[in-house]
């Protein structure tokens, strides 16, 4: 790999990657090649003969006809040297060997608009900052997986294809499914908690979720990768709200200690590793603090929109100098029958909104665990008991108290890397009008 070429001595090295650049020169020609791990330039000096005209030989006649994206293998001599500004190395070639030759008209230019780069989605993810997002990603999953295992989590696999809605059918993709019809999964709620009921305690998922909601917006996909975890024996949706924030602790401490460097180089942002707790904010004083910072989130909606998103996060950065703010006892009006309500006051629910940099990113909850009070919270949110059965049996045969949350990953990325779309880092998008790549 190019990455480990600066660790080693002068000598023989073999390395393979794509052409990045070619500059052919009267006396010398360049190279600079790239791999996945880096770049590295290759030196070629042209051939002279005793008048000093420039005879054609190898590797320079396959240099000068090298198309950029061709994928190449070359051998030649490491030879450190600082004055050498990519990495203080460079390689003198002894032979060159195209592998694959890439066409010279690229469909893509770094001034392509999004849809037109997703339309060549391999081509737009070579490039360095493409690379270290998904390397980015890698680590902060190993991250937060390695704090599940060591605080005895469970790891599931819940399945994608469901009989009936979790929440809302709306938002669910019908398929055929044999004879009758099922649905991808919007979230896998129903079966983390059927797990509190198997006496599993505590549980994680990443995996796929499904949205069908038409939406366009730079935060939104009908495919996303969800982080979802459960646990039992809580106390109130403080507890679910800890585990969230020790989750994400863990997270930015590994993203910062091992790609904090190429972050702040390739992307201009400095990772910062959030401090505990976060803020804490009941829903209600925060649309107070939004109004006195001349906002009103409109009177018709209980939830906070994306504008009061982004005014409650500038006054928590200001104020707290925090990144991460929990808005806490969103009215039951707008949220699932699942959601534990208020003892003293059942018009809001023990749960949260979790922003980060003015976006939304997870809610949780503690979740309902009384079978009677379960079912009327049910039928009062139109959802026919029956439709629900197989769930509301996992609270008949006695189940602890517990709660969770659901998180998307994208979202987290995106506004970690300070990104203007979730498109940008995922892999591959899909949207409305998106199937392909």
């Amino acid at each position: 790999m190019i990455k480990n070429l600066a660790a080693l001595d002068n000598g023989p090295v073999t390395v393979s990657g794509w052409v990045d650049t070619v500059r052919d020169q009267k006396k010398v020609q360049f190279v600079v090649l790239r791999d996945e791990s880096g770049a590295v330039q290759l030196v070629n000096p042209r051939t002279t003969d005793a008048e000093g005209v420039v005879v054609a030989d190898e590797p320079a006649s396959t240099i000068s006809t090298l198309s950029q994206g061709s994928f190449v293998t070359v051998t030649g001599e490491l030879k450190h040297d600082e004055r050498v500004k990519l990495g203080g190395i460079e390689i003198k070639l002894a032979t060159l060997e195209v592998v694959t030759v890439a066409i010279p008209e690229t469909p893509i230019a770094a001034d392509s608009s999004l849809d037109k780069r997703l339309d060549w989605r391999f081509l737009d993810l070579r490039q360095p900052k493409a690379n270290l997002i998904f390397r980015l990603q890698t680590t902060f999953e190993h991250a937060m997986r390695t704090y599940w295992i060591d605080n005895d989590f469970i790891e599931l696999h819940t399945p994608k294809l469901m009989a009936s809605a979790s929440e809302s059918r709306a938002e669910l993709f019908e398929v055929e499914y044999f004879d009758t019809k099922a649905y991808l999964a919007q979230s896998p709620q129903f079966f983390k908690q059927m797990a509190q009921a198997a006496g599993f305690g505590k549980i994680f998922e990443v995996g796929p979720a499904f949205r069908a909601d038409p939406s366009f917006t730079s935060r939104h996909s009908t495919e996303f990768t969800s982080v979802d975890s459960e646990i039992s024996w809580i106390d109130s949706h403080e507890d679910v709200m800890q585990l969230h924030e020790e989750l994400l602790v863990a997270g930015f401490t590994a993203v910062k200690e091992k790609h904090g460097e190429e972050v702040l180089a390739l992307f201009g942002v400095e990772v910062t590793v959030p401090s505990t707790p976060f803020p804490r904010i009941p829903l209600a004083e925060a649309k107070e603090i939004v109004k006195s910072r001349g906002y009103e989130v409109p009177r018709d909606d209980d939830d906070m929109d994306p504008e009061g998103e982004r005014q409650i996060a500038a006054y928590v950065l200001e104020t707290f100098g925090h990144e991460f703010v929990f808005l806490t006892d969103y009215a039951s009006s707008i949220r699932p029958f699942y959601h534990m309500r208020h003892e003293n006051d059942a018009s809001i629910t023990k749960s949260y909104d979790l922003i980060f940099n003015g976006t939304e990113i997870s809610t949780g909850a503690q979740r309902e665990h009384r079978i009677d009070i379960l079912v009327e919270q049910a039928k009062e949110k139109g959802v026919d008991p029956e439709e629900i059965e197989g769930y509301l049996d996992f609270f008949r045969y006695g189940v602890p108290s517990h709660g969770g949350f659901g998180m998307g990953l994208a979202r987290v990325l995106m506004l970690m890397l300070h990104q203007a779309s979730i498109r940008e880092v995922t892999y591959l998008f899909r949207g409305p009008t998106r199937l392909e790549p």
